[in-house]
């Protein structure tokens, strides 16, 4: 779902980067006097957690494959607006180290899957989540499903915008993938969300984790890094597939290169190797951005 520098116009990434910058401004100053002190350590866990979780493709028909976007399984463990931060810091990392999602698209893509899909998956949930546990269940599901919709129903609007001629029996089938990857994102986050809250139900209600809670994260998060991605699915996912149908593909274009592109870490020779070191790479990488992050917002609340 990460759209790649080439795909979309000037007049239309420009613009997004141009209202991503203030918008994500604005909503770190909402996450910064909004976190909890207890709270901002799973800001690092988390998000590595998810990045690592966006590594395994899995597949979902049709020579398709799709992964977890996890813009609701932040919203529901550190709050939306940190969510927003945490979602964002990841897709930095991703396109300027791994060239996944353009680094001049990035404000698409930080539009799409952190403050629409952050905002898309809290709305069901903020009205479900008050009841009975069903009620939560059915809510922290439809915020899972809902947050792919969005990301992605966006992600088709933005090329449709750009001048991509686009056959409605193409976009029906894309249109068709994206629903079953949200309905896989939906029962993940669910199962994840009811995971965290058997550690520690205070931190699903009020975003705060004892240290060994953290830990268990972090740990499931490295063994997804390092193992998980190594039996992903090579399959395109849904943008990509879609960007084979409607002939796009060649438009893809690198405007920084990196040693690690593709999840390969390309100082090492065996490809095992490569994609290992590049995922725990990611990883480090993304806790040590969202720790140096949560004591910004740390030393913002003192002052």
């Amino acid at each position: 779902m990460h759209i790649p520098d080439g795909f979309l116009s000037t007049p239309v990434w420009a613009a997004l980067d141009v209202a991503s910058l203030p918008a994500i401004g604005f909503i770190a100053r909402r996450a910064e006097s909004g976190l909890k002190e207890s709270a901002a350590p799973l800001l690092g866990v988390m998000g590595a957690f998810v990045f690592a979780a966006q590594m395994i493709n899995f597949p979902v028909g049709v020579g398709t494959s799709g992964h977890l976007v996890g813009s609701a399984l932040l919203t529901f463990t550190v709050g939306p607006a940190a969510a927003v931060v945490v979602m964002t810091a990841i897709l930095a990392v991703q396109a300027l180290m791994f060239q996944d999602g353009g680094l001049l698209a990035l404000g698409a893509n930080v539009f799409n899957m952190a403050v629409a899909g952050v905002a898309a998956a809290y709305l069901p949930y903020r009205y479900l989540a008050g009841g009975s546990g069903s009620s939560r269940t059915l809510g922290v599901f439809l915020g899972g499903f809902a947050s792919v919709v969005a990301a992605s129903s966006l992600a088709l609007a933005e090329l449709r915008v750009s001048g991509v001629p686009m056959p409605m029996a193409v976009v029906g089938i894309s249109a068709a993938l994206f629903v079953v990857s949200a309905l896989i994102e939906g029962a993940i986050t669910v199962v994840v969300v009811r995971a965290i809250g058997r550690m520690n139900p205070e931190w699903v209600r009020k975003p705060q984790a004892e240290s060994r809670s953290r830990a268990f994260i972090g740990l499931a998060a490295i063994l997804l890094g390092a193992v998980g991605a190594l039996f992903a699915s090579e399959l395109p996912d849904g943008l990509e597939k879609l960007a084979q149908k409607l002939g796009i593909e060649s438009r893809s274009i690198n405007v920084l290169a990196s040693p690690m592109a593709d999840y390969e870490w390309k100082w090492f020779t065996a490809g095992w190797a490569q994609k290992m070191a590049a995922a725990l790479a990611g990883l480090l990488l993304t806790y040590i951005l969202l720790k140096l992050l949560s004591r910004v917002f740390a030393r913002g609340r003192e002052h």
